[in-house]
């Protein structure tokens, strides 16, 4: 009897017999080739593995570039002085101990004008982050001094506090207060609203919502906004420090540009850049650390 339009019968699909408890290693398609197992595509952006002293590539980089050509001769010397020079005058200014004095005075006024701006700079984003009102008094006044660079409003504040520690500090404190405050208000305009729904659904207090829901939601924007804050406060510092000032590394190279010693301004400019490049290295180990869990979810 037939039992198709052919009147053949289905054949049957030979079956290939396995162990118990194996899997197939591979799928084949009805022909029996192998069929292309999927792979997983590759991420082109994301954190990935850091290369170990991956921050250091560029420096050591133009390190070189500089050597070569003060070695051979396409940089002139009263241009820009060679690097072993550069040491060699550094090793005579910290003999002479006006390179650890001028120093320390610089970083004392960076760290006051750094830890005073960040204070300031997260208590006006929580503010305005968590408030509209706050915000619409708050955010006007720092995007008006966003526009305005430190040097612009060295002479007001001059007339204001003189030209003592304080007119310094509080020009450093401004400039770091701007990305901190914008940055960290970001993050906290960009929080899942899921978690304020589920805050106010467990019914949070104000003081374990603003521990639980806004500080970790806010970190994120706070951490690159520190990024940011320390490079403005090494940046201000140059300018306060060549403006009235009686010591210090922008008063050294002030000095120097008097006599001409271009070596002491190569040495001061290193000493900035190097300043930069470790603090904010030490802020993104922080971060690093602080946001170690987005890793974990990005693998």
């Amino acid at each position: 009897m037939s039992t198709g339009i052919s009147g053949r019968r289905p054949a049957r699909v030979a079956s290939v017999s396995r162990p118990q408890g194996q899997e197939p290693t591979a799928a084949t398609t009805p022909g029996g080739a192998p069929a292309a197992t999927p792979r997983r595509g590759r991420r082109r952006l994301g954190p990935g593995r850091a290369i170990p002293f991956g921050w250091a590539i560029g420096p050591v980089l133009l390190l070189v570039v500089w050597s070569v050509g003060s070695a051979t001769g396409w940089i002139d010397e009263r241009n820009l002085t060679a690097p072993w020079d550069v040491v060699a005058t550094a090793a005579e200014l910290i003999e002479d101990g006006r390179l650890q004095e001028n120093l320390w005075t610089s970083a004392e006024r960076a760290l006051l004008g750094l830890a005073f701006g960040t204070g300031a700079g997260l208590v006006l984003a929580v503010v305005a982050g968590l408030s509209r009102f706050g915000e619409g008094v708050i955010d006007g006044p720092v995007q008006i001094k966003r526009s305005i660079p430190a040097l612009a409003m060295i002479p007001l504040l001059i007339l204001w506090f003189g030209i003592g520690e304080s007119m310094k500090v509080i020009t450093i404190a401004l400039s770091v207060l701007v990305p901190v405050y914008i940055h960290t208000h970001n993050g906290l305009r960009t929080i899942d609203g899921r978690y304020v729904e589920l805050a106010e659904a467990v019914r949070l207090s104000r003081a374990r919502f603003l521990r639980h829901v806004v500080l970790p939601g806010a970190l994120p924007g706070f951490l690159l906004g520190m990024r940011f804050a320390v490079t403005s406060a090494w940046l201000s510092l140059v300018v306060v420090e060549q403006v009235n000032a009686t010591s210090g590394i922008g008063y050294m190279m002030e000095l120097a540009r008097t006599y001409g010693q271009t070596d002491v301004i190569i040495v001061g400019l290193v000493l900035y850049g190097l300043l930069g490049l470790g603090s904010d290295g030490l802020v993104r180990l922080a971060e690093r650390r602080a946001l170690s869990w987005r890793r974990i979810l990005a693998d």
